[in-house]
């Protein structure tokens, strides 16, 4: 049964064959140029005897397209097939640019090695087995030696290779899938080169220059496992668009900020900067509004001690402790304060008083539920099940 003519002629793609094999909707052939589902390739699509493929994939047998339906053919008819072109192209581009990238990675990264590769319709996606962090700088320079080995034209060739050279020769990279799958009872393995630029152990469907790739667009980096570092990248038409998406967002910024493209990086460095220092002083008015909110708090005298006693809006619990903290023994001995937009909570402080502030939120939890805990100088409670009003109340009531 023959196997996929596609990787060695990947430009022909209408053909007509013999059926040499009918099985409800799967089909064989005497030859066939349709790619089979495989090494990170989809499979190819098109038509045979003018029926829609659904799959192609391969079993020890040889090739089967998987039809749409039942064809009215069969085994020994003459039938023309025809394979999507525009997806064909796709994907040999695609494939290509995969290799040119890992050819990039060379030349960028550290101890590495290939840990997979996958084609989708919006995007390819390469794993890099290496020890270089593949920060934002590297996937810039990746991406930029990639495009500019596609300008390069590079002359891209394909051949078989007995098993046990291409193991022995350190330039040839090999997916870790195909070392561990196809390699292992291989006679011969089928090597692409782009010409001074990268080898590789490879099945696929191939351009026969990098100028036919097009444009290639980093899209994203990710770490699908220890030691991997993914990077998915668009090419063609798809690259296209995203390198014009960007450039408009990158002049969109540009405008509102007031600066020029290249000095966008300065701009937004001194924006985060001028932003963290708007944050800090804001955060100092937070506080000193809090404290002030909290050392103004109406004032109770019980057992020679004064309490502050009462509500605060707009700030979570932990800043009203520190506030409450910060208060007690200045601004009185005993600080009570309750607050919450509907997950009412207190906070108590005690310095220098006979009062104990963990009794204090034992006592407004045992009333009103919820729970907490601290000890005699600070203690905090929550998910009481009342108005702050009305445990501040409580409170100066006891």
């Amino acid at each position: 049964m023959a196997d996929s003519l596609a990787p060695a002629d990947p430009y022909t793609m209408s053909f007509a064959a013999d059926v040499t094999g009918v099985a409800g909707t799967d089909v064989r052939l005497a030859e066939t140029y349709f790619y089979p589902e495989g090494g990170g390739q989809p499979a190819d699509r098109g038509t045979v005897g003018g029926v829609t493929v659904d799959h192609v994939y391969a079993d020890e047998d040889g090739v089967v397209h998987a039809l749409a339906e039942e064809p009215d053919f069969g085994e020994g008819d003459h039938v023309q097939a025809e394979v999507d072109p525009e997806f064909r192209r796709y994907c040999m581009r695609a494939h290509t640019a995969s290799h040119v990238l890992y050819g990039a990675g060379r030349r960028l990264l550290d101890d590495l090695g290939y840990g997979g590769f996958d084609i989708s319709r919006e995007k390819v996606r390469v794993d890099f087995e290496t020890s270089t962090d593949i920060d934002d700088a590297v996937l810039a320079d990746l991406e930029r030696l990639t495009n500019r080995a596609v300008w390069d034209s590079h002359d891209v060739t394909w051949a078989e290779i007995p098993a046990d050279e291409a193991r022995s020769r350190d330039d040839v990279a090999f997916n870790t899938k195909t070392e561990e799958g196809v390699m292992a009872d291989a006679d011969a393995v089928r090597i692409v080169t782009v010409g001074g630029w990268d080898v590789a152990a490879c099945g696929g469907t191939h351009v026969a220059n990098t100028e036919e790739i097009g444009p290639v667009s980093v899209l994203s980096r990710s770490n699908p496992g220890e030691g991997l570092t993914r990077v998915e990248f668009a090419v063609g038409p798809a690259a296209v668009e995203r390198q014009a998406d960007v450039r408009r967002a990158s002049l969109d910024a540009s405008a509102a900020l007031g600066v020029p493209e290249d000095e966008l990086g300065d701009a937004v460095e001194r924006l985060q900067s001028e932003n963290a220092d708007l944050e800090a002083e804001l955060a100092d008015l937070k506080r000193e509004v809090l404290g002030s909110s909290v050392a103004s708090l109406p004032t109770v005298e019980r057992d020679g001690e004064t309490w502050r006693v009462g509500t605060v809006d707009g700030f979570d619990a932990n800043e009203v402790g520190e506030a409450a903290k910060d208060a007690a023994g200045d601004a009185a001995d005993v600080v009570v304060v309750t607050g919450g937009d509907g997950a009412t909570f207190v906070v108590a402080a005690a310095q220098g008083a006979d009062a104990n502030a963990g009794d204090v939120i034992e006592d407004v939890t045992g009333e009103f539920g919820g729970g907490g805990g601290g000890g005699p100088p600070f203690a905090q409670g929550g998910g009481i099940d009342a108005d702050p009003e009305d445990v501040a109340d409580y409170v100066r009531e006891q």
